[in-house]
């Protein structure tokens, strides 16, 4: 069963683009990933899906349900957590998530309780005395609160810090063990890559691929930076090489290949500096799109 789906979903603001003809469908009980570089459609998507502003043509389902005439219905078992947080500044946390609370049948105490302690949040503060971060934790936990058997992250973990972050990731994969489904929107392609299972690549509002993330991690390649005395640009030409620059005594590149390859080439040179990294999801776009 495909818990969402879209078809030829668009959105205009007067005469800019939002969105254009996006298609993709996300699986029960899957973690997908949205990804792209900021302003891509990401967020527009995301709103979209959730009825909070009108498509301009097309359509999108949400548990087989039309995303805008049965809205109401959808969103009691969706979590949404917004890129950009803004609660009542005056409310302490414990009130402002009971009050989140009371939008649902049932009760929720406890797993407020449970939730702010996995996330090491403070209830009894005001929000407004609270960091960007504490911030972020006080949207998860909103938006958790209710068990929801789709969870819609939108820029997540901006705010948290590493150690946070690991436990964020852990939550999620509790819930999806659980049985929800995970909609996973970010820019930053290392935190799709450790926690989804397929991808939908959304540049310039238009999706370009829709792929298994095992597919994406072995298309990826290394950006590789090298400074050393009497390197020689010619020698660094050859398959896999791609964007080769040479200044003073820095080389620099992209790799797609057997690193060790690169290893046996400058044995014999005498480096001063190595530099073996990802690229950035932007850089993956550039090199792959132009």
């Amino acid at each position: 069963m495909n818990v969402i789906e879209t078809n030829n979903l668009t959105k205009y603001y007067g005469k800019s683009k939002g969105i254009e003809n996006v298609n993709f469908t996300v699986k029960e009980g899957e973690i997908f990933g949205f990804i792209g570089p900021n302003g891509a459609g990401k967020s527009t998507t995301i709103r979209t899906l959730l009825g909070l502003i009108f498509p301009t043509s097309g359509s999108a389902t949400i548990f087989g349900k039309d995303c805008i005439e049965k809205g109401h219905e959808v969103r009691r078992d969706i979590g949404y957590l917004p890129a950009e947080i803004f609660f009542y500044d005056k409310m302490k946390v414990r009130d402002l998530l009971n009050y989140s609370a009371s939008f649902f049948e049932g009760e929720y105490s406890q797993r407020i309780e449970m939730l702010a302690k996995m996330m090491e949040l403070d209830l009894n503060r005001k929000i407004e005395d609270l960091s960007y971060g504490n911030k972020k934790k006080v949207g998860i936990v909103q938006g958790l609160l209710h068990s929801p058997k789709l969870i819609m992250l939108d820029e997540p973990t901006g705010g948290l810090d590493p150690l946070m972050q690991k436990k964020f990731f852990e939550l999620i994969r509790e819930e999806n063990q659980k049985g929800a489904t995970i909609f996973f929107s970010s820019h930053i392609l290392s935190e799709v890559q450790h926690l989804c299972d397929r991808v939908a690549i959304i540049k310039d509002g238009s999706i370009i691929q829709v792929e298994d993330i095992s597919t994406l991690q072995k298309n990826t390649y290394k950006k590789i930076m090298i400074k050393g005395e009497n390197l020689l640009k010619e020698t660094f030409k050859f398959q896999g090489v791609t964007n080769l620059t040479m200044e003073e005594h820095t080389l620099k590149f992209f790799f797609k290949g057997d690193i060790n390859r690169i290893k046996d080439i400058i044995q014999p040179y005498k480096i001063a500096d190595l530099l073996i990294e990802d690229p950035t999801l932007e850089e993956i776009f550039m090199h792959y799109y132009e």
